[in-house]
């Protein structure tokens, strides 16, 4: 025989978490593979061969007599064809096992060469056939089959998988209630976890476990003779005689398949509950039996991962290729993890690929049909299944079921009650006949109930009546658009499921009227779980239902259109513009000042000042009317131009209120944009911690929208931030959700291959760096004209100097941009890197480019830029032999960085730093300045000399001595020497006899 042999291994009873760690250590020594499971803390190994198997059993027993505990240990070993089903029978023989032993399945027995002892047949707990089982020393300890207690649990023929939380939660419903009931729609599995609980358990009850088959039963009178006979008592009419057998009984009657007789079930459990103090009973419903003491266990859907399992075993397949992995986890989601449903899909595979099986389920009750011999009717189809339950049902709560498929997703009371007249009473009989699923106060019917009610749904106007309430819902809820959009989104989101369905009946209507009217009163849920593309495309066919529409509810619509388009396609359809008109028009000023904003967002990338005047407009409109929602839509994107624009004492009063305004309303995803302009902000003027927390804020404010545009560019500023502070692996896992989502959905994640770019440069992977920015800096990108690529060549230049490239073009074209849409900040940066590149050879131009930057940098209060011209300004001095102003420099530099917070790049230069007290950063500025002149000094020739170095030329020139001049000048002899040799290297000059024959100009 071919296939697997597995060897698993505990202790019996309650061992230590020690011992179980020095048995995991034993195992650990063994040949053969360590198997992880989850839900177990004992070892599972697997073998390609039975006797190695066998052959470890024994290495495995002799190393535990040499430890404590060892003598309770217990092994068991089976051969199986797949190793699933293989680990779960092997350890269902190793809960019969004694201590001492090593027991064996028949298939492994026959394969291993060595004398082993037959122990007989015996039935594990799996519910399966009885098997014989060996053992490879004798003990004479009888096994702890099923068989050790009294039963009549059903013989299952497929292996039981999963459950194990459903299970351990039911030994414990047991172990506090005499009455248990597992309720579910047909095809839960409620039989399988009731019988499988029952055989876990079944050493509880000294009097047996004993099952009881009701399905057949449609009159409750018989149920005692069912009873009787399944336990083998004398039978007679009534519960009389059957009670009195049982009265000091200790026992668990399992009940199965109550519902058709629920009354007559209800009636009996109550009589020998009362006159039977130790039974305990187990019953299976599709509804509870509603009586006191009743302890209700509903039979969730399989997890995901147990129902792959499920229909792969079932199916003999396996899931080899991502494809056929995909087909199957979409059968699985699908049928709802029910499991009826899942072993009908899978009998097709003998005929169909999972990939096809997927397909047939546009139909499923087609596809779910398998005449199985040996299985009830009502479990031959899904659709039998459910018409069991179906028929079960009066008349009022037949029809309530039908129109309840008007819902897509969930619903309320209140909905339910509105489309299909389901009064609480009905609904809750529903909920207890395991139809609908209640679940934090909503309610909703499994994919595959709702598709089988709505192929009995014959009343036409549901879906009418859904569209009219959930239109009531969304206009009754649009005045929290301006004044709380978290309360908003908390009562529309939920529901997103419905309002699809709506606006699909309402805008394919005859009448578009009501479609439009949701479409327009919806239009911020696309804003939400990153559904914008979808969204447009619903508001665009509302427009175009009525494209010579001149009232208000137009214009709305073609607000709601920019204000998704805005993150999802802005350069297309110009619903900013026609609405403005159109607002105009109307004379709303309120929706102009609206649109004006968003007019503004249009030309923000090519016209700043255009964008400006129209934003200033629009404030001026809500000022007027006192529109604070209007306002701040404006204001934030004036905002973000001041940043660009470096005029951070205007933006600051801006930003705390429209930031604060923005939130309070719940207006989140632009609170994001202001709060991380804002946090952009403080880095540039020398506040980067502080930059961090209003990074955290503005993440905080995206994040409950859960729309990859709006998270991904907070993350990206936070990410940023962390990175220019030191904390590059706080960065790189902020990153890492956007990185898997742009690598698995393709999808395009904001400021992503910035923030990258970033990353990569300050922690020196240049080439990265470069790759990273690559499409967005090329000269014909998109964007090429636009100030975008400004933002981002100063970074890509920076990559390629570190590498020992030329960055020239990408330093002027950064420069050329930033001169054209004013960007101070890009400017200086642009200047100082290109002003680093000429000190080599062209000291001078170096000097004034550098001398430039630092200019617009103290101009515009760009704090933290002023550490790198303070070190730019350094290495230059050190190349025109000026150490001591290097040093100086340099120091200052390095002291502001640690004042500030402010990392170290990779690239940052080896500078010497002075001896001397460093200089405030605003001092070192001035000095800089200073030693330079007022208006500017070149680095060689007459007028390069400082006032002090003409002062020791005059005096080195008339002959005197250094000390000499030292003493003059009140300065030190080394000093003098010092500045001897600057004038040397700046005059051309070597010596002093060169010197005196200069004339000076």
């Amino acid at each position: 025989m071919g296939g697997v042999t597995i060897l698993t291994a505990s202790y019996a009873g309650a061992a230590s978490a020690p011992a179980y760690a020095r048995l995991s250590g034993l195992a650990a020594e063994l040949p053969g593979e360590q198997l992880v499971r989850r839900d177990a803390g004992w070892p599972v190994l697997r073998y390609a061969s039975a006797d190695d198997a066998i052959e470890a059993a024994g290495a495995l027993r002799e190393a535990a007599a040499r430890v404590p505990a060892g003598d309770l240990l217990r092994i068991a070993v089976h051969t199986a064809t797949a190793a699933g089903p293989a680990v779960r029978h092997a350890e269902q023989l190793l809960a019969i096992a004694n201590p001492g032993q090593t027991l064996l399945t028949a298939t492994t027995a026959a394969l291993i060469v060595g004398p082993v002892n037959d122990l007989g047949v015996h039935r594990l707990r799996d519910l399966g056939s009885a098997e014989r089982i060996f053992e490879l020393t004798s003990t004479g300890a009888p096994l702890r089959s099923l068989d050790c207690v009294p039963n009549n649990l059903p013989v299952m023929f497929t292996s039981f998988v999963g459950r194990t939380t459903q299970v351990a939660a039911l030994r414990t419903q047991l172990a506090g209630s005499r009455l248990v009931t597992l309720t579910g729609p047909g095809g839960a599995g409620k039989t399988r976890l009731a019988a499988q609980t029952a055989a876990q358990l079944a050493e509880r009850w000294a009097d047996g476990v004993w099952w009881v088959d009701l399905s057949a039963v449609t009159d409750g009178s018989q149920i005692p003779e069912e009873v009787a006979a399944a336990i083998g008592l004398l039978v007679e009419p009534g519960d009389r005689l059957l009670i009195g057998q049982l009265r000091d009984k200790q026992a668990l009657i399992c009940l199965d398949n109550c519902e058709q007789i629920i009354e007559g079930v209800a009636e009996f459990v109550t009589a020998l509950q009362t006159g039977c103090p130790e039974l305990t009973v187990l019953a299976t419903s599709r509804e509870p039996l509603d009586l006191p003491g009743e302890s209700i266990w509903r039979v969730p859907a399989l997890s995901p991962d147990e129902a792959r399992t499920l229909f792969l075993e079932r199916a003999e397949a396996s899931a080899d290729s991502a494809e056929v992995e995909h087909a199957v986890r979409a059968i699985c989601e699908r049928l709802d993890g029910i499991p009826l449903a899942l072993e009908l899909a899978a009998a097709w595979s003998r005929v169909l690929t999972p990939l096809q099986i997927e397909a047939g389920l546009e139909d499923r009750f087609a596809l779910l049909t398998k005449n199985v011999r040996g299985v009830a009717a009502r479990q031959r189809t899904l659709a039998a299944s459910i018409d069991w339950s179906y028929d079960l049902l009066d008349d009022e709560e037949r029809q309530a079921f039908r129109r309840l498929a008007a819902f897509a997703g969930g619903f309320t009371l209140e909905a339910a009650a509105a489309v299909s007249g389901a009064v609480p009473e009905i609904l809750a009989r529903l909920v207890d006949k395991s139809l609908v699923v209640a679940e934090d106060g909503r309610y909703r019917l499994l994919e595959t109930i709702r598709e089988y009610a709505a192929g009995r749904l014959t009343d036409d106007d549901v879906r009418d009546r859904h569209l009219d309430h959930y239109l009531r819902v969304a206009e009754a809820a649009e005045p929290l658009l301006d004044s709380d959009r978290d309360a908003w989104r908390a009562l529309i989101e939920p529901d997103r499921e419905n309002y699809r369905a709506a606006l699909e009946h309402g805008l394919a209507a005859a009448d578009p009227d009501r479609g439009r009217r949701l479409a327009a009163a919806l239009r911020w849920l696309w804003n939400l779980q990153a559904t914008g593309t979808e969204g447009i495309g619903y508001l665009r066919r509302a427009i175009d239902r009525a494209p010579d529409d001149r009232t208000l509810l137009q214009a709305r619509l073609y607000y709601g259109y920019a204000t998704v388009a805005d993150t999802v396609d802005p350069f297309g359809y110009d619903a900013a513009g026609r609405g403005l008109d159109l607002a105009t028009e109307l004379g709303d000023d309120g929706l102009r000042s609206l649109f004006l904003a968003m007019v503004a967002v249009g030309e923000f990338f090519t016209d700043f000042h255009k964008a400006w005047d129209l934003t200033t407009e629009g404030v001026r409109l809500a000022d007027g009317i006192g529109n604070e929602h209007a306002r701040n839509a404006n204001v934030a994107l004036q905002c973000v131009l001041l940043s660009l624009w470096d005029r951070h004492d205007e933006l600051r009063p801006l930003l705390d209120r429209a930031a604060t305004g923005l939130i309070s309303s719940g207006e989140r995803g632009i609170a994001s944009t202001v709060l991380t302009t804002w946090s952009e902000s403080l880095v540039s003027t020398g506040e980067p911690r502080k930059a961090v927390e209003i990074a955290e804020r503005a993440l905080a404010a995206a994040e409950p929208l859960a729309d990859f545009h709006r998270v991904g560019s907070a993350r990206a500023q936070l990410a940023s931030v962390l990175v220019r502070v030191g904390r590059v692996d706080e960065a790189r896992v902020l990153v890492r959700p956007l990185l898997e989502l742009a690598e698995t959905a393709g999808s395009v994640v904001p400021n992503l291959g910035q923030v990258m770019s970033v990353i990569s440069y300050w922690t020196g992977e240049y080439d990265a760096a470069i790759e990273w920015l690559a499409d967005a800096t090329a000269p014909d990108s998109p964007l090429a004209r636009t100030f975008a690529p400004a933002m981002l060549l100063p970074t890509v230049a920076a990559a390629r100097r570190a590498l020992g490239q030329d960055a020239t073009e990408e330093l002027e074209r950064a420069a050329g941009l930033a001169r054209a849409y004013n960007l101070p900040r890009i400017l200086a940066d642009a200047l100082d890197q290109l002003g680093r590149t000429a000190i080599e050879e062209q000291p001078d131009k170096a000097a004034e480019l550098l001398h430039e930057a630092l200019t617009i940098r103290v101009d515009h209060g760009l704090r933290t830029y002023l550490i790198d011209s303070l070190e730019s300004l350094a290495l230059l001095a050190n190349h025109t032999n000026r150490p001591a102003d290097a040093a100086r420099l340099a120091r200052a530099a390095a002291n502001a960085r640690d004042d500030i917070g402010l990392a170290v790049p990779a690239d940052h230069p080896d500078l010497p730093l002075s001896d001397e007290a460093p200089l405030t950063l605003d001092e070192a500025v001035a000095y800089a300045r200073r030693t330079r002149g007022a208006r500017g000094r070149p680095s060689s020739g007459w007028a390069s000399l400082t006032p002090t170095e003409e002062q020791v030329v005059a005096l080195a020139v008339e002959g005197l001595s250094n000390p000499e001049i030292g003493e003059r000048l009140f300065i030190s002899r080394g000093t003098v020497k010092t500045h001897l040799a600057h004038v040397y290297t700046k005059l051309g000059v070597a010596n002093r006899t060169e010197l005196a024959s200069l004339k000076k100009p």
